[in-house]
């Protein structure tokens, strides 16, 4: 028998079909490791009433429910260990075994990352929980930026239109100054002359001032 931790590397398996002519045989089986079983990787198999007598295989080709193996020497094999449709056996692989303590040691590498990978995700996570609140505090920023903006801009609207008021107030007062002169101006003209040219008369010679 394999010693306790080597207990991961037992398995069985009920015979499905066996070809004696061809040194194969298909075992059925359910296991969750046989993912780390790979093709031509060797294996023991025994009854499990009589652990000693063991024969070799090694893997053909498998499934998720059954193992094709090689069984060098089958007939020799069959009168060690019960070959036959639904017979019941165990098997155990230095390989499988190998193999899964590579998995393992990949394991812990994949478990590592993904520690490092969960504590960047876990910050990504926080900036994007607290997005909402940054967007909201900048639109607040910029809320208040924008009310003080448009209050200037009142302010400066307002001051022009006091100016417009102003100018167009001071443009009448200045345009209504303007005609009043222009009235004092021809009401006080003084003509260049106080004798005007008669021009009623048809010969030019006969023109008088009166």
């Amino acid at each position: 028998m394999a010693a306790n931790e080597d207990e991961i590397a037992i398995f069985s398996g009920r015979v499905s079909r066996i070809n004696f002519k061809a040194d194969l045989m298909r075992i059925k089986i359910n296991f969750g490791n046989v993912k780390y079983l790979n093709s031509k990787d060797k294996v023991e198999f025994f009854d499990e009433r009589d652990s000693d007598k063991r024969c070799k295989a090694y893997v053909v080709g498998k499934s998720n429910e059954y193992i094709l193996f090689k069984v060098p020497s089958i007939n020799f094999c069959k009168t060690k260990v019960f070959l036959s449709v639904g017979a019941y056996l165990k098997f155990f692989s230095v390989d499988l075994l190998n193999n899964i303590k590579m998995g393992k040691s990949l394991i812990d590498i994949l478990l590592k990352k993904r520690l490092a990978l969960s504590g960047k995700l876990r910050r990504e996570q926080k900036d994007l929980d607290s997005f909402i609140e940054k967007v909201n505090g900048v639109n607040a920023r910029y809320q208040i930026l924008r009310e003080k903006l448009e209050a200037e801009w009142r302010d400066n609207i307002a001051t022009l239109e006091e100016d417009k008021v102003t100018s167009l107030r001071n443009y009448k007062d200045l345009e209504r100054r303007i005609e009043d002169l222009d009235m004092k101006l021809e009401r006080y003209r003084i003509e260049d002359r106080n004798l005007k040219t008669d021009r009623w008369a048809l010969d030019p010679r006969l023109y008088y001032k009166k």
